[in-house]
């Protein structure tokens, strides 16, 4: 059904949130970077109306037929949703595809493996399409979004997306709309570290936006000048009679991890840039995210703990918490951090990388 080579080949890069973990849902900023590590596809049209898709990494293949309606089999069923959400804007496949995804992304580990996966899916469906389109980063990243949250009604935002489609150092706010802009600031080396540790990130994410959504509710009700986005840390302790401790506790840590994520795009603007700094606020928004928000786990922090004993200028827990990866910032030694994060689980070494592209390796014809 296919030609020996591949007609195109897309590859996309995960991701490791720097700053404004647990925010970017509650429309607070965040800055991510796209890694080294990166999920290919690489197919062809076939000449029937069947979409084929070999996962050999998992031992695993997706088959199904063109439809304009595509019946979900799964839960986060997301090829299919893919396909979906382009019928409805408009595309069509008069052909099916047979391909090949390869992946060296950590799976259910924080580093967005899915969402690179339904970004270079995109990516991949729109040039394959009738229309044969190119579409920008942004777009990519809004259809994607759309076909893998919208579409399955969960509780993610719009970090992932982006930080894939356009790729290196973003910063994202989402208030009062969406706005993307690139940071240019020459980060180093980085250790990625896998705990192997299995997370529920669906309901972590859940658990944290709603319970930080029901404060801000309250908040709102009884104080109609209140908002996430403008309340200053000095203020929060007037609230105190609306909220429990525990509730005051997890107000305060929010509001530090929003002012963190401004106080660290400000140093990745500055020139020289100040390395030492970033790995310092690095490490104190994982304080905040391990003590209040105790998304951290006893082995990621044995993990991170190396980390900065070997040199690593700062370290914290990376996606939705409760296990999957953590990174250490390593702009010396980095091969000595690697090791000793190597030490108790597995660790590479990653830098920041491009977006999702196509790998002109094949001549298409």
């Amino acid at each position: 059904m296919t030609t020996s080579s591949p007609e195109l080949t897309i590859s996309t890069p995960g991701r490791v949130c720097l700053f404004g973990e647990h925010q970017d849902y509650l429309q607070l900023p965040i800055i991510a970077a796209a890694i080294s590590r990166r999920v290919t596809i690489a197919g062809s049209k076939r000449s029937d109306t069947r979409i084929k898709i070999d996962l050999p990494d998992i031992r695993r293949q997706e088959s199904f037929l063109l439809a304009d309606k595509i019946p979900y089999v799964r839960e986060r069923d997301y090829f299919r949703s893919g396909v979906n959400v382009l019928i409805r804007k408009g595309f069509s496949f008069s052909h099916g595809l047979e391909c090949v995804l390869t992946s060296n992304i950590p799976i259910n580990a924080g580093t967005s493996s899915s969402s690179a996966i339904l970004v270079g899916w995109t990516n991949f469906l729109t040039r394959m399409s009738d229309q044969e389109k190119v579409l920008t980063p942004d777009e990519i990243a809004q259809i994607a979004y759309e076909a893998e949250v919208l579409e399955f009604t969960e509780p993610g935002g719009m970090m992932d997306q982006y930080s894939t489609a356009i790729g290196n150092l973003i910063w994202l706010e989402s208030f009062p709309t969406i706005r993307v802009s690139s940071l240019s600031a020459g980060l180093k080396s980085f250790v990625l570290g896998n705990s192997h540790q299995p997370k529920d990130t669906k309901y972590v994410l859940a658990n944290v936006k709603n319970k930080v959504l029901d404060i801000a509710k309250t908040l709102k009700n009884n104080h109609p000048e209140f908002s996430l986005q403008t309340i200053q840390s000095a203020d929060v302790d007037r609230y105190a009679n609306d909220l429990d401790a525990v509730q005051l506790n997890l107000l305060k840590g929010t509001i530090r991890n929003r002012d963190i994520t401004y106080e660290a795009r400000a140093v990745l603007q500055k020139e020289p840039l100040d390395h030492r700094r970033i790995g310092s606020l690095l490490t104190e928004h994982h304080s905040v995210l391990r003590d209040v928000q105790r998304l951290s786990t006893p082995k990621i922090e044995r993990m991170i703990e190396a980390a900065l004993h070997a040199g690593a200028y700062g370290a914290k827990i990376n996606g939705s918490g409760g296990g999957g990866c953590m990174f250490a910032y390593a702009p010396e030694h980095p091969e000595r951090v690697r090791e000793a994060v190597q030490s108790i689980s597995q660790a590479v070494l990653v830098h920041v990388d491009q977006g999702t592209k196509e790998e002109r390796t094949e001549p298409r014809l």
